[in-house]
């Protein structure tokens, strides 16, 4: 029994994503990069966490 259901699934079938067999993650899907998925080739690689180096050089005006 699954917890939970897509409003896109309609008999096992993805109704967003060309008709294509439901896979809950896969690129189109809605809850792809939402959730945490067991399957790590479903999951976004983490940000990359900023720096004060980075901010500093946003805030800086470009000289050309």
């Amino acid at each position: 029994m699954a917890g939970w259901g897509c409003v896109h699934e309609v008999n096992e079938t993805c109704t967003r994503v060309a008709g294509r067999p439901c896979d809950p993650g896969m690129k189109g899907c809605i809850l792809a990069g939402r959730f945490r998925f067991s399957n790590e080739d479903k999951n976004r690689p983490p940000k990359r966490p900023s720096t004060r180096d980075d901010k500093v050089a946003e805030s800086e005006p470009r000289q050309d």
